[in-house]
């Protein structure tokens, strides 16, 4: 799948919205986009990887107890059992991808 052939998302304020792009045996590939405002709760994956692959915009990614500002491109790793999560707060949606690897 190329950047060109990503779902066209676009998120009102405040939310997520999500796709689907890999199901496989052992891995999943979603798609998120945050309107401005929007995030997704910090959580944990104790039996897998989980990789963000920032594609647009500009995140805040907690991991634990840490916040850091990123802008995308952008690789972002979260081990398996640290709690992770992201949020916008600019005025354009921000578009990642999250790699589940083994699926849990």
């Amino acid at each position: 799948m190329t950047l060109n052939e990503l779902p066209d998302i676009n998120p009102a304020a405040g939310t997520v919205e999500t796709a689907e792009l890999v199901v496989e045996d052992d891995v999943l590939v979603k798609l998120f986009a945050l309107g401005p405002g929007g995030a997704f709760d910090p959580h944990v994956h104790d039996d897998c990887e989980n990789v963000f692959h920032l594609l647009e915009g500009e995140v805040i990614v907690t991991r634990g107890e840490t916040e850091e500002t990123i802008r995308a491109p952008a690789v972002i790793h979260n081990p398996r059992g640290i709690e992770h999560g992201a949020r916008n707060e600019r005025d354009e949606r921000a578009l990642l991808t999250a790699s589940l690897c083994p699926l849990p």
